[in-house]
């Protein structure tokens, strides 16, 4: 029989629980300004939030899971692996318009330049390649 979510034996001893909670946070604390600022994308943050609830607070993470705007997010990618298209098509439009900012309209050094359109290709590749929607 596996204990109980919210047993001792289920969570990590206190420094390394308190470490997981402040990641957490801190991750949902970007994801919500990420709502608001077109630059922080929201969706990443939010799953690194509920990745580190997981860890931490089984009732934080319950709790992200129900939320009405978090939850689906959250809930797709735990199960299916899945970022839905919407989210999609708004990673792309604002990685790609300030990633093309940078690169033609600032002084940033040409390895910064590279250094970022190569992590944002990674990075909307990753996006790209994930489902849309789950399976079934």
């Amino acid at each position: 029989m596996s204990p109980d979510v919210d047993s001792p034996q289920a969570l990590p001893r206190s420094r390394a629980r308190w470490a997981w909670l402040a990641g957490g946070w801190v991750a949902l604390a970007l994801g919500t300004a990420g709502v608001f600022l077109p630059v922080l994308p929201t969706t990443p943050f939010v799953l690194v939030a509920a990745w580190c609830f997981s860890k931490g607070s089984k009732q934080m993470h319950r709790r992200l899971l129900q939320h009405p705007r978090f939850g689906p997010m959250v809930r797709d990618w735990e199960r299916d692996g899945v970022i839905r298209t919407r989210a999609k098509l708004l990673s792309t439009g604002m990685i790609v318009p300030l990633v093309g900012y940078m690169v033609l309209f600032t002084d940033a050094p040409t390895w910064t330049k590279a250094l970022t359109v190569l992590l944002s290709l990674f990075g909307l590749g990753f996006i790209w390649t994930r489902p849309s929607r789950p399976r079934g």
